[in-house]
């Protein structure tokens, strides 16, 4: 970082400048400081404007390969031997343990974003079209969207791509929000506080959405043949969630969107039980504050333990 001044006829004005590179682009931040600072005043607002500049930086969420420095080539090869000795694959799935999955998998996934259906209402409402009469439309149209989604991601052969992300939020989400299948617009910014006003995550930038999510996308392409599907779905999923993309619904789609990649990489879904919905934040924090992966790979191993008792194996 360094210091740009320019004389205006008010005075001098000061910046703090940084430059950095993403691929091929590089971009540039500045921060004002003010005119005709003495060198106390203008020391004190650069270590300011240095940590606003930092936090800004962090904020573009450059994929980087978050496993190469997080995960041992030997853990590599532990999960991969994992998948291959365990009863994960997908094809082990008869089509009543499908359906009996796309129910509680609905159930968990819009519980966790505050939906008030039971799990006996979950499956009434999927399974023969009852509609609890004191429960929200809202709620009994996102337990429908979702297990029709679940039946798409079975169908459909692509992995990853961005006109599959926004289909299957407009397939959850199209009979209860007008967004429906549209990426986040102008000057629609996501920033999460606890009561007490602490942030605890923001989204990336709007304007830098769709190019965070096709670098995503290439990300998982350029990758997929390397690591085992557990590790790409996890990075999938976690990146999603730091970027964001949607005004609403990016929890749902997310899930989804791990399951599709674990089912494309012949492994069995999962669904994230509400119990451990602490868990999974905190997985996710790991992964936003210090590119951790391991939380969320190890409560991913933990629900594949509770898939035999969903399925009623």
């Amino acid at each position: 970082m360094y210091i740009e001044k320019r004389k205006y006829y008010e005075g001098v004005r000061y910046w703090l400048s940084h430059s950095f590179r993403e691929g091929r682009k590089i971009h540039k931040i500045r921060k004002l400081l003010g005119t005709d600072l003495s060198s106390k005043i203008l020391e004190e607002r650069r270590k300011k404007a240095e940590q606003l500049i930092l936090e800004e930086v962090s904020k573009y969420k450059i994929i980087k390969d978050p496993i190469t420095n997080k995960i041992s080539e030997e853990e590599i090869r532990f999960i991969e031997r994992l998948q291959g000795e365990s009863n994960l694959k997908v094809v082990h799935l008869s089509e009543v343990e499908w359906k009996k999955f796309s129910e509680i998998f609905s159930y968990n996934t819009n519980a966790i974003e505050g939906s008030e259906l039971t799990k006996k209402e979950t499956e009434e409402v999927i399974r023969k079209g009852i509609w609890p009469v004191e429960k929200s439309k809202q709620d009994i149209a996102e337990a429908l969207g979702v297990n029709e989604a679940i039946e798409y991601i079975r169908k459909t052969k692509e992995h990853i791509s961005i006109e599959l992300i926004l289909e299957i939020h407009k397939i959850v989400f199209k009979n209860s929000k007008e967004f429906a299948g549209e990426l986040r617009k102008k000057g629609e910014e996501v920033v999460v506080k606890t009561g007490s006003g602490v942030i605890v995550h923001e989204g990336a930038p709007q304007n830098r959405v769709l190019a965070l999510i096709k670098e995503l996308v290439e990300w998982y392409h350029k990758y997929k043949s390397n690591y085992p599907g557990i590790l790409l779905a996890t990075v999938v999923h976690n990146q999603f969630e730091n970027i964001h993309p949607f005004a609403d619904g990016n929890g749902r789609v997310g899930r989804i969107l791990m399951n599709n990649i674990l089912i494309k990489n012949n492994l069995s879904p999962i669904s994230i039980d509400l119990k451990n919905q602490r868990e999974y934040y905190a997985a996710l924090q790991a992964y936003e504050k210090e590119w951790n992966i391991r939380p969320t790979i190890e409560l991913i191993l933990k629900e594949y333990k509770n898939l035999k008792n969903i399925l009623g194996r």
